[in-house]
């Protein structure tokens, strides 16, 4: 057995299309037909439910697919290892976010403590970087809401409180607090829903009664502010993307908690760099200093 046919076969089974998947490797589709036949033929079973032009995992690909995976995966882990150790090369952190209110100061934090060190960042709904924190495929996840499961770690970060954001000139500009039943009638910018946040508001308002009116969704939470200053509608906003103009008013929320934790999510068994434990640490530290400020 080779390691190229389990890279072949995990790349079968994740795009069920033969085609498709030469295409991801490229190679020809004749040649990774082969190589996918010779890896049944050496154990001896079948791995895939032709239906049409689509492949699917049988049940011994299913059971194949697990371990091939977690093969692959600790080789890749043993590389990044050695390379670290070796100092061979500096290499890239990859991070995933679904909230990105405080990744610029976390990356320049970062930056100036280790220069050398470059980094890759993807904003992903919450099962877009489930699915990369299963596959080990990411160092580290900002994530709100925490993920809980069997292969990651999961460490609480910061409680920060969800602000409702109006324009100035709003009929609700001049006050300082509101409660979640007197937005029942108002128009809001929003997230997609499978954002944190979203999923959060949105259950939490159906508690009171009510489904918020989106007129706009949208997957870049830092747009938010701009269209609430345009008059386009109100907003949920967590008070670490609190815009510094002077055309938004904030309200905080009565009679509900209204907050979103924010965690550090990793791999159980991802090898950690040093340069990782390093950004770790930064997280921690920056974390903790803007809990200070707001207790």
């Amino acid at each position: 057995m080779e390691l190229l046919q389990l890279k072949y076969f995990l790349e079968v089974a994740r795009l069920e299309h033969m085609t498709e998947a030469a295409r991801s490797l490229h190679v020809t589709q004749s040649s990774l037909s082969k190589t996918i036949g010779r890896l049944e033929e050496n154990l001896g079973v079948p791995l895939f439910d032709r239906i049409g032009r689509k492949l699917r995992l049988n049940e011994f690909g299913s059971r194949f697919y697990r371990r091939a995976e977690r093969a692959l995966f600790e080789l890749e882990q043993g590389k990044q290892e050695i390379s670290d150790v070796s100092r061979q090369e500096h290499g890239t952190l990859e991070l995933a976010v679904t909230t990105a209110s405080t990744l610029p100061q976390i990356l320049r934090e970062f930056r100036n403590k280790r220069p050398d060190i470059q980094f890759h960042v993807q904003m992903l709904t919450t099962q877009e970087m489930v699915t990369l924190l299963h596959r080990g495929e990411v160092d580290f996840c900002l994530s709100s809401p925490p993920i809980k499961g069997e292969d990651i770690e999961c460490q609480i970060m910061f409680i920060d409180p969800i602000l409702v954001a109006v324009p100035k000139g709003h009929r609700l500009a001049n006050r300082n607090s509101i409660s979640l039943t007197e937005l029942r009638d108002e128009c809001f910018v929003g997230v997609k829903r499978g954002y944190g946040t979203r999923d959060l508001v949105d259950s939490i308002c159906k508690s009171v009664g009510f489904e918020p009116t989106y007129v706009y969704e949208g997957d870049e939470p830092a747009r938010l502010s701009s269209l609430v200053e345009a008059g386009i509608g109100i907003a949920f906003i967590p008070s670490t993307a609190r815009y510094s103009g002077e055309h938004i008013k904030y309200l905080k929320v009565e009679n509900h908690e209204l907050v979103r934790e924010i965690a550090l999510l990793w791999h159980r068994s991802r090898y950690i760099s040093r340069a990782a434990l390093e950004f770790r640490e930064v997280v921690v530290e920056y974390f903790g200093t803007i809990s200070k400020q707001t207790n």
